[in-house]
Parts: structure tokens; sequence; C-alpha cells
């Protein structure tokens, strides 16, 4: 694969973020050259170290328009789309950005293109996120029907917004809240995410036009996560599933700033957030999944009472 993506030009639309540093040096370490294309490129720059000199170029680009999409497509062998996001304008950034990058890609003669969509991405969801989601994907097909689709759970690392969220409300909170404490979900460890993502790229004759799930080796209910993450950062807390009605009630307000979950993320956790039954996923892409174990309890550590001179609190 290495020989196959060496000096390939690859555009990868929010390489920048979490998910994109770790896809960047995945391409690097192949002998890829990478553009990272997105809106705001000084976080881009954390990409700058990662590479040998001349590896990176960097171009400001917003998806949801298209005459932006197509310069940074421009001369591109290879094209990856990581844009997600939780709140805004879903629409235009899962949806029309999608359909943007996809007839960018078919344009300049891409012989690749990988789309990251999410479990949970479905025309009939009750949340706009996996409408929107949904939407997206379908635009791909059509305007790319050799596309990889990669459609991961729940996405945790040292910078996640997910594991360090709640290990930040057990640090301080004598009783934790815990909405949707039933609703399973199948972490999946970035670094895992960012080789499959390179290997679908490599090899567009052997994954393209599939759709792949991406899910951890463990299935976990929320009220399971938070008890876990207690126990990982030495905190003993009373954990207290909310009631559906005043679950709800609190996402109604979610618009209000500071607002612990708005009422689009409270229909998501309606749904497990799991990889279903025979779904193709990281063994096909060749890559084996890394327990949340085995490495969360490096970055945790921080919000141990006394860091690293802590111990864990027995099961």
């Amino acid at each position: 694969m290495e020989r196959v993506m060496k000096d390939s030009l690859v555009t990868v639309f929010g390489g920048g973020g979490f998910l994109g540093r770790q896809v960047a040096q995945a391409l690097m370490e192949r002998g890829a050259r990478v553009r990272i294309a997105q809106r705001d490129l000084a976080g881009a720059l954390r990409v700058q170290p990662l590479g040998a000199l001349g590896q990176k170029q960097f171009v400001a680009a917003d998806i949801r328009n298209a005459q932006s999409v197509a310069r940074a497509v421009a001369g591109s062998d290879i094209v990856i789309n990581l844009v997600g996001v939780l709140s805004g304008d879903l629409e235009g950034s899962h949806h029309d950005g999608a359909a943007n990058i996809a007839k960018a890609a078919a344009d300049a003669g891409a012989r690749a293109l990988v789309h990251v969509s999410a479990i949970g991405a479905d025309a009939q969801s009750q949340s706009e996120y996996g409408r929107s989601k949904a939407a997206g994907d379908a635009a791909v097909k059509a305007a790319f029907p050799n596309a990889t689709i990669i459609r991961p759970s729940i996405i945790f690392g040292p910078e996640d917004q997910f594991l360090n969220r709640f290990a930040e409300l057990i640090s301080r909170l004598p009783v934790v809240p815990v909405i949707g404490a039933d609703t399973k979900f199948q972490p999946v460890y970035v670094a895992d995410v960012a080789q499959a993502i390179a290997n679908a790229a490599a090899d567009p004759d052997r994954h393209g036009g599939r759709t792949f799930e991406l899910g951890g080796p463990r299935q976990i209910s929320m009220m399971e996560l938070n008890r876990w993450i207690g126990k990982a950062i030495g905190r003993d807390r009373s954990l207290v599933a909310v009631p559906p009605s005043i679950a709800s009630a609190i996402a109604s307000l979610g618009w209000l700033p500071g607002a612990p979950i708005t009422r689009d993320q409270y229909a998501m956790l309606q749904r497990d957030n799991v990889v279903s039954p025979g779904a193709p996923g990281l063994a096909e892409l060749g890559v084996s999944p890394t327990p949340m174990e085995a490495i969360a309890d490096s970055w945790l550590v921080r919000y141990r009472r006394h860091g690293r001179f802590a111990g864990r609190v027995k099961a």
C-alpha cells in the first residue's frame, strides 16, 4: 500500500481536526503528499511537524461552496472527507458539502474518494444529524459511485470530546446524572479509524463502492461507560440515570449557552450506536481494533486527584 500511495496527492477535508491529524499522519507515513483543506487553517498547522518537508499543503476551503471545493480538489489523486458537526448547519455540512466534494472529486478524475459518515446515518432518523448524514451518503454515491463510505461509532482518543467530557464531569461532581443510561455504544480508537481510512484510500479497487461500519471490540452502555471512567480515574461517584421525561425537558433547553445536551443529541440517544450484525468493518480494512481499556488510561490519568500518583478505584 505504501508503494501505491507514494507521491500521490491526497486532499483531506477537515484534515486539521481530531481525526484529521491522525489520517494525515497515516497517509504521510505511506509517502503521500497531503493537502489539508478546511475553513480555519490555524488549527491545521498542528499537522506541520507530522511529515517530511514538502509533504504538506494547506488550502482554505468551505465545503458548502462548490467553487471553493473544486479549487481545493484540483489535481488530487485521492480525496477524503472527514467533515462532521454536531450543531449548526448540519444540512450544509453533511449533505451539501458532501455532494460538492464528491462531484469535485469525480470532475477532477480522482481515483478514490473516502467519505466519513457515522453509524446512525438514516433517512428516517429522529435526529437531524442522522438524516443529514444519510442524505450526504446518498449524494456521495450518486456523484462518485465507487466512493468508500466509512461509518464509525463514537471515536475516542487523547483529544476526544467523549471520554474526556465524561471524565471531567466525574472528576468535579459528587453525583453524576447520566442521560441515555441504557444506550449502547461501540467506541473505536481514533488511530484505528485513521488506518482504516488510509487503507481504503490506498485500494479503491477492493474497497470502493462499499460501506464499512467501524466499532471497537466492546459494546458498552452509557451507564457502564461512566462507571468504567470513574474507576479508571479513581473517582468513586454516585451515578444516577436521568428519567426520560426529565432528560427530554433538559434537551428542550439545549439552545441555551452551556446546556448539557441539545434536542437533536437527545434524539440520537434513542438508538444504540453499534455496528450492525454482519457489516464489514475494521477487519475487512486490515485493522485490529484497540480495546479502550488498553489505551485510554494514558490520558485519563490527568483526571485523577493526584494525577499519575493516584490509583484506581477497586472494582
